[in-house]
């Protein structure tokens, strides 16, 4: 007895996907070669982009985060600014395509989300230099955030490495000999004036 794979557990029918791109990649040919503007994807291909974005953003490694929508719709945007880039001639999987465009998508938010909740850090650290934020406030970050050194830190979920990254690098200046030719002449001078007379 053969066991057969119930496709229709799968929210992604791949070989219906490759058909309509197929069909959709021939349209967008012929009107690139008589220099008209690319036509839209077909609805089922848009139905396709969403199905995969939205299942993909239940990862576990995606779901907790705040901005899953702006997530999803980032996946959804690439693929449809890349989706003429797919060549059926060199892959016959469009779902495993577009899911790694969506993939890398979800995670330049994730960084963009990161920078941002930095920035929000970094205003905190400052204020709390120059003595902005009231005590009170400070005590209790402090007791929410109590097993950690730098509870803002904690307060915007930014790791140490998060913060090391994002802090700018102070670049090392390499001192420069100014000496022209010239200057070579007069210190040879000034040595020699200096040495004693036979």
């Amino acid at each position: 007895m053969s066991k057969e794979k119930n496709t229709a557990s799968h929210y992604v029918d791949n070989k219906e996907f490759l058909k309509e791109m197929n069909s959709w990649k021939k349209i967008v040919i012929e009107a690139e070669e008589s220099g008209e503007k690319r036509p839209p994807v077909t609805d089922y291909i848009g139905e396709c982009f969403l199905k995969i974005a939205e299942h993909l953003s239940y990862r576990p490694n995606f779901i907790n985060y705040p901005y899953r929508d702006e997530m999803v719709g980032d996946g959804i945007e690439n693929c449809l600014m890349y989706c003429h880039n797919f060549d059926p001639e060199k892959s016959k999987n469009p779902f495993s395509y577009f899911t790694q465009i969506i993939y890398y998508a979800f995670l330049r938010r994730i960084q963009k989300e990161k920078k941002q909740e930095y920035v929000k850090y970094r205003c905190f650290e400052i204020m709390d230099e120059n003595g902005v934020i009231p005590e009170d406030f400070k005590l209790q970050i402090q007791e929410k955030f109590q097993t950690s050194n730098n509870p803002y830190a904690n307060m915007f979920k930014l790791s140490e490495t998060d913060i090391e990254n994002f802090t700018p690098k102070k670049k090392k200046r390499k001192q420069k000999k100014n000496n022209t030719p010239l200057d070579s002449v007069f210190l040879e001078d000034d040595k020699s004036e200096d040495s004693p007379t036979e």
